[in-house]
């Protein structure tokens, strides 16, 4: 459709490969800087894509979507014993990558740079490329590097083979900030790798910007029953972000019991009526989880064990009535996935394996529930785990998280869908997540008040019932008599 750039998305790596063979054959590399992004496990190509050839033009090739592909002349080619295809790319080795790229790539793309260092076991191959080019200075600068991100011993092995050749080599460390300590061995996935990096940097801006912690609340019951009052509210919001179309009317009914598919719902209603049984199932299931954190368990250890439960119960109801599969069922997906207009590139379905249990690690090893709350929810949608649901069940996260510190259910409204979106993606592809706490923080405001008020009514309500309850009694006292 037009304005839909998903495809594209889907297609451009297809394409820039295909091109290249097209016009090269086999004489191209993508540039060292996306050489090493892909080696760290990078899940979108930049929109303007370096290509180096000898037989390069020097001409700018105009992409979809804002995005171009430079044919760069490289008179300097690599052999082809310093390249290797990774997903129809042809991009240079690690070492040929880590000896070309730019000084200020340390500095732009400070995460890749971490990863692809912590892949490096052994520097024997990264000294014969500096050696054979005489790199000192390059040298001195990868030297420094290995040292910042605590990997002293590779440092000093590049130093004194290099100085051992009779170069003299100036260590200088690239990043323009301290790195951030990759606990992580280096066998681990690079996903994994760059889950905890995303964490570890975004962290310190989540706890700057969110209202304080009230801590578990002293009435349990109370706050369950805050959370039911909004159910309807809630639901409406969630559903409409994700382009089903309900009204309340039809969230009460599916909610009452009242609501039957096979009479209540055909043709074109029946995807939104399944999508409001579903999330009613759901809803009710994150309650649950939600009572056990409240009575103290870890809300990392039951959202580990609770979240497939929330993602099943969200489309069982399509599976009954013959809408879904069975097998759609099963789990995480087993497919590549790209979400609709968006930048971000979740990570192949070999790679989610590996980084959903790497984020309920950190959701376990966190203290701060806002934190918790905030990055959990940015962790769930970058790896986007499922095939469908991800955004329902990663604000289902959210608030489970929320809840362990005491906060109010949270209700992100359908008419900020846009902002949400935007600040979702400033968090995943620039590691900003000034822009999403920011936002979360005012709809937490705004769901306290309306919580507030809520509670009021329904205070009032009472109030007004017991009383009346209590003048009738006097009335029938006095007919008795």
């Amino acid at each position: 459709m037009p304005g839909d750039t998903t495809p594209w998305n889907a297609a451009m790596r297809e394409f820039v490969a295909a091109y290249c063979e097209a016009r090269f054959g086999t004489a191209w590399h993508v540039d060292p800087a996306l050489s090493l992004m892909v080696h760290a496990g990078g899940t979108r190509l930049p929109n303007h894509v370096i290509v180096h050839t000898p037989a390069g033009t020097n001409n700018v090739l105009a992409l979809p979507d804002g995005c171009s592909l430079l044919d760069y002349r490289a008179k300097d080619f690599s052999a082809e014993a310093r390249v290797e295809r990774v997903k129809d790319l042809r991009i240079l080795t690690l070492s040929a990558a880590l000896v070309r790229v730019s000084p200020t790539f340390f500095e732009r793309a400070p995460t890749d740079a971490q990863i692809v260092l912590a892949r490096v076991s052994d520097v024997s191959d990264l000294c014969r490329e500096l050696l054979a080019g005489a790199h000192s200075v390059i040298a001195g600068r990868l030297a420094g590097a290995f040292r910042a991100t605590g990997r002293a011993d590779l440092a000093d092995e590049i130093l004194a083979t290099l100085r051992a050749a009779g170069h003299t080599v100036t260590e200088r460390n690239p990043f323009a900030t301290v790195p951030v300590p990759i606990t992580r061995t280096r066998d681990a996935s690079p996903y994994v790798q760059r889950l905890e990096l995303m964490w570890a940097h975004m962290r310190n801006a989540v706890l700057d910007a969110f209202p304080p912690e009230p801590g578990l609340p002293s009435d349990a019951d109370a706050y369950l029953a805050r959370v039911n009052a909004v159910y309807t509210t809630d639901a409406y919001h969630s559903l409409s972000i994700e382009g089903y179309r309900v009204t309340d009317a039809l969230i009460a009914k599916v909610a009452s019991g009242a609501w039957r598919p096979d009479v209540d719902a055909v043709d074109a209603d029946m995807r939104n009526a399944m999508a409001a049984q579903g999330y009613w199932r759901a809803f009710q299931s994150v309650s649950d989880s939600i009572g056990r954190v409240l009575a103290g368990a870890s809300a990392g250890d039951v959202a580990w064990r609770d979240h497939g439960t929330w993602f099943r119960a969200l489309f069982a109801p399509s599976v009954e009535a013959g809408v879904l599969q069975p097998t759609d069922l099963a789990g995480y997906r087993a497919h590549q996935l790209y979400i609709a207009n968006a930048r971000h590139v979740p990570p192949s379905a070999e790679a989610v394996r590996d980084m959903m249990p790497a984020l309920f690690d950190q959701l376990r090893q966190e203290p701060s529930a806002a934190v918790r709350a905030v990055l959990g929810h940015v962790g769930f949608v970058f790896i986007h785990p499922y095939m469908d649901g991800n955004g329902r069940i990663g604000r289902f996260l959210m608030n489970t998280m929320l809840a362990s510190g005491g906060y109010s259910w949270t209700v992100i409204p359908v008419e900020r869908r846009t902002e949400y979106f935007a600040a979702l993606e400033a968090a995943s592809v620039d590691e900003d997540v000034g822009p999403l706490t920011t936002f979360l923080a005012t709809c937490l405001r705004a769901s306290e008040a309306y919580a507030e008020q809520t509670t009021e009514t329904v205070r009032v309500t009472a109030a007004r019932a017991e009383g009346l309850a209590t003048d009738t009694g006097s009335t029938e006292s006095i007919r008795s008599e």
